[in-house]
């Protein structure tokens, strides 16, 4: 009774979201109300045990708000001033060769927009591109949806990997080893699925070198970034190696090399409309590796509350602590600000941007974010209702005894559920983190490689959520058939969380 009463929060959401289609934010309320419930009437959480959990909830999602918000700012910047457009259309230039044109725009550019935009914006700006070069709807939306799917752990810079660590309290330094590892495997094999998917199985063979070649480049990219401290820059480090490196084979897929060189003009254009992605790095680099201008950001206010012991009536404990540090100044959605402001600056002085820019750029922000902000504020609600009411023990021990040593095979597969039932691999790691790493402990797994593989399943999965699909079909006249794009999907999908399952048994076997 336990196990089905503490699990019914999940069902719940589940159920609204697969069965009766409602939106992340309506069925991460009616969650969070069912957990609510079933923590007091059942589990015995007190007023005093909610409302300090609804207080860490408070705090943990302005952790996690604060860099979605900046994130998807820094993205309207450059959207509004064409940046994307720019870029978009200055890649099909560098080559006729349809797979390697699926490979520049489906894969490196999709990882890119995925690291800096998120929220759908890699399959919605790429679809119709590829549609003009003449895929199928039907590919120009699979393409892309499967080629950014790696990149969503450390995408929206970093949002899903900051949730993961703001749920758990695990260290980024333990779990970015792992988890850019997982995906930076299953990239390679991303590439080869974009390549077939956009030419069938010769051109997987044709292309086969220039996947090598460009997924090694994002792969090495990714994790050389993100595990030194600057996972909210990891996936985009990852794109913008693929971009470069793509840049510089895709000539030798040329079919037709009569074709016109880039002009100075396009080059200086061109890189206009990436100045505002490399601002973003050197003012990322900067804060992380200057030590004297960390040190002054940190200094000015850091956010940390001290919560007492608490206790429910059935005797479940949660210890004292400090909450988590929030350092306002220096934290990553403050440094994504800087970045958009100095962005936001570069394309004015350019003339880029028309009259009403600025009130475009937040009114775009405010209403792509505000919806995905309630499903997160009521999810991450949710979660740690459950946790301080002993419900996510309880699943925890429930799981570990109706599993056991087969877990870590099932870890994946726990973070693709929930990023297939809330759209959003940030939500997956909200809700099931907890759980993840309290059944690793009590199996005696290292808790960084579940982790590790709750998010990297989450991240590979959450391309094929119905929310996300329906956005990605409305981009080429696919509406109404959705069904279509997640068949095409599917298959691509399940193989890929089927690798990390067996990745994660090897890393907890070395």
């Amino acid at each position: 009774m336990a196990f089905l009463l503490a699990s019914l929060p999940i069902l719940v959401i589940l159920a609204l979201m697969i069965g009766k289609r409602w939106g992340a934010s309506r069925a991460g309320g009616a969650g969070y109300l069912t957990a609510l419930i079933i923590a007091w009437a059942y589990f015995g959480a007190g007023p005093r045990v909610l409302a300090y959990a609804h207080a860490k909830a408070l705090f943990l999602t302005l952790d996690v708000l604060l860099i979605v918000w900046a994130a998807f700012l820094l993205y309207r910047v450059a959207d509004e001033a064409g940046a994307i457009a720019v870029i978009g259309r200055a890649l099909p230039r560098l080559t006729d060769n349809r797979g390697m044109q699926a490979l520049l725009l489906g894969w490196a550019f999709a990882s890119f927009l995925q690291g800096v935009g998120g929220f759908g914006v890699p399959v919605a700006v790429t679809a119709p591109l590829l549609v003009g070069l003449g895929f199928s709807p039907l590919e120009a939306v699979v393409i892309p949806s499967v080629g950014h799917s790696w990149a969503v752990s450390f995408g929206s810079l970093a949002t899903s990997f900051q949730a993961l660590m703001a749920a758990t309290g695990v260290s980024g330094v333990l779990l970015a080893p792992p988890t850019a590892a997982f995906l930076g495997i299953a990239g390679l094999l991303v590439g080869g699925m974009v390549a077939h998917a956009a030419a069938g199985w010769d051109g997987v063979w044709r292309l086969w070198p220039a996947v090598l070649v460009m997924g090694v480049a994002m792969s090495v990219a990714q994790f050389l970034v993100a595990t030194n401290r600057m996972w909210n820059i990891a996936a985009l480090g990852g794109g913008i190696t693929g971009l470069a490196v793509g840049v510089f084979i895709a000539p030798r897929w040329r079919q037709n090399h009569a074709g016109e060189r880039a002009s100075a003009d396009g080059a200086k254009v061109l890189l206009i409309a990436l100045s505002g992605y490399l601002a973003l790095v050197v003012i990322t680099l900067t804060v992380q590796l200057v030590h004297p201008v960390r040190a002054f950001l940190e200094s000015l206010l850091v956010i940390q509350v001290p919560f007492p012991e608490l206790r429910t009536a059935r005797g479940f404990v949660t210890p004292a602590g400090m909450g988590r540090k929030i350092p306002l100044f220096r934290h990553a959605g403050a440094v994504l600000f800087y970045s958009a402001a100095v962005a936001y600056l570069f394309y004015r002085r350019a003339g880029w941007y028309k009259v009403g820019a600025l009130k475009r750029i937040v009114g775009g922000t405010v209403q792509r974010v505000m919806g995905s902000s309630v499903g997160i504020a009521s999810m991450v609600a949710m979660a740690m209702v459950m946790q301080h009411a002993g419900m996510t023990e309880t699943l925890a021990r429930g799981l570990a005894s109706a599993v056991g040593r087969a877990y870590p095979l099932m870890a994946p597969w726990v973070g693709a559920l929930g990023a297939f039932m809330t759209g959003s691999n940030t939500n997956s790691n909200v809700v099931f983190a907890a759980l993840q790493m309290r059944t690793a402990q009590l199996l005696g797994y290292a808790v960084p490689v579940i982790l590790a593989a709750q998010s990297a399943g989450g991240a590979l999965a959450s391309v094929i959520a119905p929310t996300k699909v329906v956005v990605g079909a409305s981009t080429t006249g696919m509406a109404g058939k959705e069904g279509d794009v997640m068949a095409a999907l599917g298959a691509y999908v399940v193989i890929l969380i089927a690798l990390v399952s067996l990745l994660t048994v090897g890393a907890l076997l070395l």
